[in-house]
C-alpha cells in the first residue's frame, strides 16, 4: 500500500490531502484515489491524520504537466488570468490522438479567438483545470486515470466549476451511457462520428454564454 505509519525525518515538508487538492485544482477524493492508486506516496501521522510526500506531489507534476521536479510544489495553482489577448480558454480532455488533431484544427479554423489547451487523461485534466479556469470543457467519458463522468462529478464540487461550461463527446450509444446518466443531466453530449457537424454550434453557444455571465 502507498500509504505508511512511519513518518519521515521531517513530516512538515509534506502535504495534508487538502493542500495537495488546492495545490493541484482537483477534488480532495481525487487526490485519496490517487494516493490508493499508489501515485502519490503517503503516511500516517500517530493521530491517524494522512500526509502526503512533498516529493512524489513534485513527481508527479513533472511526470503530469511538465513541470520542473525541483520547487514545483511550492508552486500555487491560484487562476491563471485571462491572457493579454483576451482568448477564451478551452479545455479539451481527450485520449484519442486522433480526436486531438480533428479538435485542434476544428477550434483553429472557426474559433480563432479561442485558446485551446488539451490533456490526454482525467487525472491531467483536473490538474490542468485547476491551473488554467477554462471557460468551457470538451470532455471525453471514456478517459484513463479516471472516466469522465467520475471527472465531471468531481469538478462539481469546485466553486470555481460554477463559471465553467460543459461539453460532453463520446462514442458510446445511448445503452452504452446508461451507467453515466449521473453525471450527464443537463449537459450536451455529441457522438463522435458527429463531431464536426454538431460541436461547433455547441461550442459558440457555450462561450456565448460565458462570456454574458462575465457581464
Amino acid at each position: 500500500m502507498a500509504s505508511k505509519n512511519l513518518s519521515p525525518a521531517d513530516p512538515d515538508a509534506d502535504f495534508s490531502t487538502m493542500e495537495v487538492a488546492r495545490l493541484l485544482g482537483m477534488a480532495v477524493r481525487s487526490v485519496q484515489l490517487m494516493v490508493d492508486r499508489g501515485e502519490l506516496s503517503a503516511w500516517k501521522t500517530p493521530g491517524g491524520h494522512r500526509r502526503i510526500s512533498r516529493e512524489s506531489v513534485d513527481g508527479w507534476l513533472a511526470r503530469r504537466t511538465g513541470a520542473k521536479a525541483a520547487g514545483a510544489a511550492d508552486r500555487t495553482t491560484a487562476a491563471m488570468p485571462m491572457p493579454a489577448s483576451g482568448k477564451p480558454r478551452v479545455l479539451l480532455i481527450e485520449d484519442s490522438v486522433h480526436y486531438q488533431n480533428l479538435l485542434s484544427l476544428m477550434v483553429a479554423q472557426q474559433f480563432p479567438q479561442v485558446e485551446l489547451h488539451t490533456a490526454h487523461d482525467g487525472i491531467v485534466g483536473l490538474a490542468m483545470y485547476g491551473q488554467l479556469q477554462p471557460q468551457v470543457l470538451i470532455v471525453d467519458i471514456l478517459l484513463p486515470g479516471i472516466d469522465g463522468a467520475t471527472l465531471i462529478t468531481s469538478l462539481r464540487s469546485q466553486p470555481q466549476f460554477a463559471n465553467s461550461r460543459l461539453i460532453v463527446v463520446t462514442s458510446l450509444d445511448h445503452t452504452q451511457l446508461a451507467p453515466y446518466a449521473f453525471a450527464l443531466s443537463g449537459v450536451p453530449v455529441v457522438h463522435k462520428p458527429r463531431l464536426v457537424a454538431e460541436l461547433p454550434l455547441l461550442l459558440q453557444q457555450a462561450l456565448a454564454d460565458t462570456r454574458q455571465a462575465a457581464v
